[in-house]
């Protein structure tokens, strides 16, 4: 175990032990000013229109229009039919008063086939109305290129477990980059690479459902780093310059706190999940190039005692590594949840990422139920994982790029469930920045609206708008918390307010401070040391 990770997880828990009374208590204060506030969207969870003016399929497309994959047969075919509805959006949008809109450009509305050679000016039209209409109602936009919607052609070609796609991605961002880049400031290159990887490649949960969990995640991810470097360093070469952007990635992560913080395996448990599933693209680019030594140490250890001849997980030659660190202008992260970690010791004949981590997860004490059940709501993880962010990164610029909770379809628009989960969520992001010195910048609400949620189709919501897909009009209403969150974006936090502020003061000048005692409760204990220390003595 490493001296630095016992370091971190002990000086979290330390503070957390010198602010037992604070930690879970409300924090009254406000972020500095130019805070970025936001809402989230992806082109297919919202747009609709999925074979509308020449789009090409996604594989999202061909997996949700087979009957049985998602729940009620459930797809994005017209979603909240964004495509047709942008002054709709735009109301919503200018009404809350955000700073910032998160949405992802859908590849394949762009390039239906994934090239260049097949572009499709109105799925360029489209987005330009949406950027136009932004920039009018200064509305900042935070444009994903990549958010899981790959052209199913470019899937026909192994998708990202080819390493062709590396070039071909960076034909398509640098095409983004040209088109939109001169009122498009902040890029996010991809949502979730581990998401991607993992549940794409190796559970085979969403698409392209690839079953083949002890390497091909290795090897796709190993594609997305490079990929992501490559349309960094054009978008650094060719634009930055002239637009003067940032460029990202958003990862995501949930906080692993250690079973026990006295346990050091527990620790170090803790530690290599967090390595696992953020480290393994956040080392690369936000320290040396490479993997997080935990991974390359378990899953090449692993690899032998399975009688491999190398590392199921691929290695990075020195140019990788210089050509890998450093592409990210900010830190963006996804987080919605926290897990306690337990060390465990795990099977040698099943070949996995998950297995390699020799660790488990459980859910945290106090934990909230929601919609979701993999999501439950500890607000108090945020924090720790802000801080944990810092201290390991470096103490990066850190956007919270989506967080939110989901409720079921019963609730419309009363969702008191995610009015408790803003405020807590929020004022444990503003105890990272007030209290702890972290260093974030912004914060974007997901979502905009209910939507089309992956596999979960549309039994559970995480707008902050009402959407009836009943109707076909898919007419948009806002939720109690799109009135709270207005307010917090208004107030750029939590201010003390007057009814609160009675709580607090300061006694008048030449209050006595001091302490007291009584003679028989000292003298009785000087009284015990000095027989004490005489009978030591004889």
């Amino acid at each position: 175990m490493s001296f630095q990770t016992c370091k971190t997880f002990v000086h979290l828990h330390y503070r957390s032990f010198l602010c037992c009374c604070l930690w879970r208590l409300y924090h009254y204060g406000t972020f500095p000013e130019g805070f970025h506030w936001g809402v989230s969207s992806s082109a297919y969870q919202v747009e609709g229109g999925w074979n509308a003016d020449g789009k090409g399929p996604s594989v999202w497309d061909t997996f949700t229009q087979k009957p049985g994959n998602i729940p009620n047969n459930d797809n994005g075919d017209v979603a909240c039919d964004s495509y047709n509805k942008i002054d709709e959006d735009l109301h919503m949008l200018r009404a809350l008063k955000v700073k910032t809109y998160r949405f992802s450009l859908s590849w394949p509305r762009i390039f239906p086939n994934g090239y260049k050679s097949s572009l499709n000016q109105k799925g360029v039209d489209y987005y330009n109305r949406l950027i136009d209409g932004l920039i009018a109602n200064n509305i900042t936009p935070m444009v994903t290129l990549y958010h899981w919607d790959l052209p199913q052609v470019l899937q026909n070609i192994n998708g990202w477990d080819n390493p062709e796609m590396i070039n071909i991605f960076n034909e398509y961002c640098d095409f983004c980059y040209a088109t939109f880049g001169d009122r498009v400031k902040f890029w996010i290159t991809f949502n979730e690479p581990q998401t991607i990887a993992w549940s794409g490649y190796g559970l085979g949960q969403i698409p392209p459902n690839v079953n083949q969990p002890g390497d091909a995640p290795y090897r796709v991810a190993h594609n997305l780093l490079k990929a992501h470097a490559q349309v960094y360093h054009t978008y650094d070469e060719k634009y930055r310059a002239s637009q003067g952007g940032l460029v990202s990635i958003s990862l995501n992560a949930e906080w692993a706190e250690p079973l026990d913080i006295n346990v050091p395996r527990e620790v170090v448990a803790a530690d290599r999940t967090l390595q696992f599933q953020l480290g393994w693209f956040a080392h690369p680019i936000f320290k040396n190039g490479d993997y997080p030594d935990a991974m390359k140490w378990q899953v090449g250890n692993k690899s032998e005692l399975q009688g491999l001849t190398e590392s199921r997980l691929p290695s990075f030659t020195d140019e990788d590594k210089a050509f890998i660190q450093g592409t990210a202008d900010v830190f963006c992260m996804n987080t919605y949840t926290t897990k306690v970690v337990r060390h465990v010791t795990s099977r040698l004949d099943i070949e996995s990422y998950e297995t390699d981590q020799d660790a488990e997860k459980d859910n945290a004490d106090g934990s909230i139920n929601t919609a979701v059940n993999e999501q439950k709501a500890v607000a108090w993880g945020l924090r720790r994982l802000l801080n944990w962010l810092k201290e390991e990164y470096g103490d990066p610029e850190i956007y919270i790029t989506e967080n939110g909770v989901a409720t079921g379809i019963d609730i419309t628009v009363d969702d008191t469930d995610r009015i408790f989960f803003l405020n807590t969520y929020i004022d444990e992001a503003l105890k990272a920045h007030n209290l702890d010195g972290v260093r974030v910048k912004g914060y974007i609400a997901s979502s905009l609206m209910d939507s089309f949620e992956w596999l979960k189709g549309y039994t559970v919501g995480y707008g902050l708008h009402y959407v009836n897909f009943k109707l076909s009009s898919r007419p948009r209403s806002p939720k109690r918390s799109a009135h709270l969150y207005f307010d917090i974006m208004k107030n750029n936090g939590f201010p003390l307010t007057e009814d609160v502020e009675m709580l607090y003061g300061h006694f008048p000048e030449g209050f006595m401070w001091s302490t007291a005692s009584a003679s028989y409760q000292v003298q009785s204990i000087l009284t015990n040391e000095t027989e004490f220390c005489l009978s030591y003595l004889l």
